[in-house]
């Protein structure tokens, strides 16, 4: 797969909005519609969230072409991990809008988040 587009930068809540609206545009780049458009950017904030929670201080975001949009979220650098009680909301989250997540894990330690959306 050939990546088409990707995001590095620090793991701030304030960003978030940027990369959501860079995943909107992905999106619409793949002919997906609204409804699968804001479940692309839900799963990309929960995503970036939970690598938050693990204690990395950046991340990257990827989007490859394909047939559907896939999507990979890893976590980059170090920081303060901080335990939290919304892992459990975001892991639901995932599962219930996507079927079927990638975790990527080394030594027990979430390292990438990857996930296929659209038709």
């Amino acid at each position: 797969m050939n990546t088409i587009f990707e995001l590095i930068f620090p793991l701030r809540s304030e960003l978030l909005t940027s990369v959501r609206l860079a995943a909107g545009g992905m999106c619409a780049l793949k002919g997906l519609d609204i409804e699968q458009t804001e479940d692309c950017k839900v799963c990309i904030t929960e995503s970036l969230l939970l690598l938050k929670h693990r204690g990395y201080s950046s991340a990257s975001v990827r989007f490859f072409e394909g047939e559907k949009l896939s999507v990979r979220i890893e976590g980059m650098g170090e920081g303060e991990a901080e335990e939290s009680a919304e892992d459990e909301i975001s892991l639901a989250l995932l599962s219930a809008l996507l079927g079927e997540v990638g975790m990527t894990e080394k030594g027990g330690r979430l390292l990438a988040v990857s996930f296929e959306i659209g038709s």
